[in-house]
């Protein structure tokens, strides 16, 4: 399974915890480049979404990075279709995603301590089709998705809703993320921010 090292975080004045999914609770950022490259292959675009250019864009929704695809290369892709071809692929993948282990026993530690939800840019049926493969569907008490706001990450819109839901203040809560942009909304919803994966470095805006 995927390891980051033990997690030993800092509660102090923490009333809840705030999960990113994809890279962070799970390795299937791996599955998702696949699903990219198959879907823009597929829609003749291939090779224009190199790797180190989409780490850089995890947690942002898929059509929102289609339409800066379009913009930088000059394309005229359509973000619905491309979206759902993409989803359609990473779901072909789930049997290969993982456990990021020493993540999820933290919140297995956590559950009935602390409330704890999700927030990720994905979708719904996708994410929730994600936490059944690696069995963890039962362990948070809110799931949010980028259809459930108007603002995907960077914006703060995603986990202002979850620390809503959760009934407690954004200065409250602790997000674990890895990926740049769910690390800038995070910081702007005015949590405290631990990246993922090691070092754990505290973040705090």
């Amino acid at each position: 399974m995927a390891t980051v090292g033990p997690l030993e975080l800092p509660l102090d004045g923490i009333e809840a915890v705030i999960f990113d999914c994809d890279g962070t609770l799970v390795n299937s950022m791996p599955a998702h480049f696949e699903a990219w490259c198959e879907a823009l292959s597929y829609y003749g675009a291939a090779n224009v979404f190199q790797e180190d250019v989409f780490y850089a864009m995890g947690g942002r929704p898929t059509k929102d990075i289609v339409v800066d695809l379009n913009s930088d290369y000059g394309l005229k892709l359509d973000p619905d279709a491309v979206a759902m071809k993409k989803r359609e692929a990473y779901l072909q993948h789930l049997g290969g995603i993982e456990l990021i282990e020493e993540v999820v026993e933290y919140a297995r530690k956590l559950r009935g301590k602390l409330p704890m939800a999700i927030a990720t840019g994905g979708t719904r049926m996708v994410i929730e089709k994600t936490l059944q493969a690696v069995g963890v569907s039962d362990l948070f008490d809110e799931v949010v998705t980028a259809e459930d706001v108007a603002h995907g990450k960077p914006a703060p819109d995603i986990f202002l809703h979850a620390a809503k839901l959760l009934g407690v203040a954004p200065e409250k809560c602790l997000v674990l993320e890895d990926a740049p942009a769910g690390i800038m909304a995070a910081q702007k919803a005015g949590m405290t921010v631990v990246a993922i994966p090691a070092p754990l470095d505290l973040a705090t805006s």
